[in-house]
């Protein structure tokens, strides 16, 4: 009888050996996946979605009422669209944006969107995103990498920005002054090529001249920091305010009237962007022109990256629709103003 017993548990602890055996751990959630190995089996490789369209979106930050608008734009498009949307704040740091992608593509996601924050220092992670075959989507700035290591770029012409935004300024000063430059973030190629642009149109205007140029970092509070130097070092000699963004116009327009003087008159501002507060500004007098640049993206990238999945072809250079702005209609336009 005791024979017969210890048989019949031995039979059973055999089964259940080999039942716990087959089974695997599975992990909660992407960080808690199995570290890829040096040579990876195909059970380690991300997997493609089969269904929903699947993307990784890295944001440069929050640092302008613009920027909002376009992180408004693509969560917004992603939910009405149904797209699964992984989405990470870079904080203004190229490191989080690296680290962003690397988790993207640990994920397998079908697509990955980036705003470089930078220009500079892409090319090691696009290469594993393209090994990885995951087609990387430039979205409203550019990045300095071979063309082959990104599908496309969605956004603006930025150097046409800055030859518009120097020709409206030569109509404001009759093309006669003095200009101060407030660039946006060193290595971006929005400041790059907005400076770039308005440097070549300034060539037809021999009698205006930038006297002083030095970055704002695409910040209110950095424009007006900026601003409140230019005055102290030029006073009375500035005719004219070209800022690389709104938002570091209106940190100019703030450090303006603490000297003393009226914006968008004793001083002319010119930016690039087309905020809301830009458009405030203008109906209160104290802003000039605005050349637009569109952060209302969302709807573009998603449609952009189906047909990535799809595999279809999309163009090299996605333009966005734009126009330019001025005080003298800003109280109509400012009505129909989304961002």
């Amino acid at each position: 009888m005791l024979k017969k017993i210890l048989s019949v548990l031995l039979v059973v602890m055999l089964v259940a050996g080999l039942a716990a055996c087959g089974q695997q751990a599975q992990p909660t959630g992407p960080d808690q996946s199995t570290p890829t190995q040096s040579t990876p089996s195909e059970s380690t490789q991300p997997k493609k979605n089969e269904g929903k369209l699947v993307v990784g979106f890295a944001q440069i930050g929050q640092e302008s009422g613009w920027r909002d608008a376009e992180t408004w734009s693509i969560l917004n498009a992603a939910e009405e669209m149904g797209v699964d949307l992984k989405f990470s704040d870079g904080q203004q740091k190229q490191e989080n944006q690296i680290k962003a992608i690397r988790t993207f593509i640990q994920q397998g996601v079908d697509v990955i969107g980036v705003a470089p924050v930078v220009e500079t220092g892409w090319e090691t992670v696009f290469k594993e995103a393209k090994e990885a075959g995951i087609p990387i989507v430039l979205v409203d700035r550019r990045a300095a990498v071979s063309e082959d290591l990104y599908a496309t770029f969605i956004g603006s012409d930025f150097i046409l920005e800055g030859q518009n935004a120097c020709k409206e300024m030569a109509r404001l000063l009759n093309g006669k002054g003095n200009i101060v430059e407030l660039q946006g973030t060193v290595g971006a190629s929005a400041a790059t090529d907005r400076m770039k642009g308005f440097a070549e149109e300034l060539k037809n205007y021999p009698d205006m001249k930038i006297i002083a140029s030095q970055s704002g970092d695409f910040t209110r509070a950095k424009g007006k920091e900026v601003m409140e130097a230019f005055l102290k070092a030029y006073p009375g000699e500035i005719h004219g305010v070209y800022a690389h963004n709104d938002d570091m116009a209106l940190g100019a327009i703030e450090a303006i009237k603490d000297a003393g003087l009226k914006p968008g008159v004793d001083i002319k501002i010119v930016s690039i962007d087309g905020v809301k507060a830009i458009f405030e500004a203008m109906v209160a007098g104290e802003a000039n022109v605005t050349v637009e640049c569109n952060p209302l993206l969302g709807p573009q990238f998603f449609q952009v990256c189906k047909d990535l999945k799809e595999g279809k072809e999309v163009p090299k250079w996605v333009k966005s629709e734009e126009g330019i702005y001025r005080q003298e209609t800003a109280a109509e336009d400012i009505k129909n103003r989304k961002y």
